[in-house]
């Protein structure tokens, strides 16, 4: 289930699990899972207009665990990782 969250400028956020429409089947639950870990999953986080997606790694419980600051430290870390990567 996606889960919305806004950020000081305005952006609003859509994250949901990677993979989360493809059912419960076992396969592709771990499809989503991050690989080495037990209890991480992707979260695919997209703004509103139109920007870039990022993709994050998160608690497999983060739509109750994670609060919305933390949701959106977790996004604002990986773009700002995604920034310095595409500078090199």
């Amino acid at each position: 289930m996606p889960r919305e969250v806004s950020d000081a400028e305005g952006i609003t956020w859509t994250c949901i699990q990677a993979f989360a429409g493809l059912g419960n089947d076992p396969e592709k639950t771990d499809a989503a899972r991050v690989d080495g870990t037990r209890n991480q999953v992707h979260v695919v986080c997209t703004p509103s207009g139109g920007a870039k997606s990022v993709r994050v790694e998160l608690a497999e419980d983060w739509e109750t665990s994670l609060s919305n600051d933390e949701l959106l430290q977790a996004v604002r870390s990986q773009l700002a990782e995604e920034a310095s990567a595409s500078q090199v």
